[in-house]
């Protein structure tokens, strides 16, 4: 795995790997980008001080994010705050592409139990065995969350491109192909799996 860095600017290496797949998660748990960030800079200024690198840092670092993350989460004012700023999700881009939009605005009505599984297998790149250690929970709990937050989520992507304009068609076109909302909607979809 990758948990293998060297001593020589190893937390150097490991934040430019890391740092922005941390703030997504951060996200994930419900922090604002900005609070995401903070609690970025707070694991990596623990981590400099530590005398020799941990045995696996990037789990090291991972586990450490989220405590730190939760331990964040749990203030009134930044959960009142965090609650108003939900709307900007993924801050970032000004000019942020359609489809990457309605993403995020899925991913955003998941629970947060779903979400945060599904934001650690596919952009944290963990497996449910790591992340049931992480959590605390069986592989077959992380699994089904995942699975459902996934469902959830193609529900969710097709609902909204539903909602879409359909560009040049008139309304006597008959939606044929990939793009068609037919009996079986998440047909295409299916075949990704």
């Amino acid at each position: 795995m990758a948990d293998e860095i060297p001593q020589d600017g190893w937390c150097e290496r490991l934040f430019a790997a890391k740092a922005a797949g941390l703030i997504l998660y951060g996200r994930a748990l419900g922090l604002s980008h900005s609070e995401a960030e903070d609690v970025v800079q707070d694991t990596f200024v623990a981590l400099l001080k530590m005398p020799e690198p941990p045995d696996a840092p990037e789990w090291y670092c991972l586990t450490s994010f989220r405590n730190r993350a939760l331990n964040f989460h749990r203030g009134l004012w930044r959960r009142i705050t965090r609650e108003l700023e939900s709307r900007h999700w993924f801050d970032g881009a000004d000019e942020v592409p359609p489809a990457e939009r309605v993403a995020m605005r899925c991913l955003e009505r998941l629970p947060t139990e779903q979400r945060e599984v599904i934001v650690l297998k596919i952009w944290q790149g963990r497996t449910l065995d790591e992340i049931g250690r992480l959590l605390g929970l069986s592989p077959n709990t992380v699994a089904g969350r995942y699975r459902y937050g996934i469902q959830k989520l193609r529900t969710c992507l097709l609902g909204e491109q539903s909602h879409e304009p359909l560009g040049d068609r008139t309304d006597t076109q008959e939606l044929e192909g990939p793009d068609s909302f037919g009996p079986d909607p998440l047909g295409h979809l299916r075949t990704a799996e």
